[in-house]
């Protein structure tokens, strides 16, 4: 009887270290939130958007505040409509709110930066972010420094 407790014990100490790990994976892969906030979604165009992907975060001084959901281009403008999914807790962001394309670290990730601004509306489903800047290229930003550089000579 001793040995089977410790049989179970043992498989559901396994069992709990697989699940933490599915769930850690889950977390840093940034594949689901794990919740259940419908919120609301706004649109965003941007001229460059880099390596910017579907579900890259949202942030707003540093905290999350929703994700990009879905990513197209402008047949008219040839710019690239960012769709964002913003938590129903942030439902408070005035309509002047900037967004700006940054990248984590040197070579990280991309990611949608947000800056309030000081209107009295706020944004609601399907308003559009009118105040972008697009992402840095590292690639153009070297170049451009290169040529720079080689006509100074």
């Amino acid at each position: 009887m001793q040995k089977r407790n410790t049989e179970i014990t043992v498989g559901l100490f396994v069992a709990a270290g697989i699940v933490a790990i599915f769930v850690l994976a889950m977390k840093v892969s940034n594949f689901t939130d794990f919740t259940d906030d419908s919120g609301y979604q706004v649109v965003a165009e941007f001229a460059n958007i880099g390596g910017l992907k579907v579900r890259s975060p949202v942030t707003m001084a540093g905290v999350r505040v929703g994700r990009v959901s879905n990513i197209t281009l402008d047949e008219n403008t040839y710019n690239a409509k960012v769709t964002l999914d913003l938590y129903s807790k942030f439902s408070s962001l005035p309509t002047d709110t900037s967004a700006s394309i940054f990248t984590a670290g040197l070579l990280g990730e991309q990611y949608i930066a947000l800056d309030a601004g000081a209107e009295d509306e706020f944004l609601k489903n399907g308003d559009v972010l009118h105040l972008t800047q697009p992402a840095l290229v590292l690639e153009q930003v070297i170049g451009q420094f290169l040529f720079s550089k080689a006509e100074g000579e």
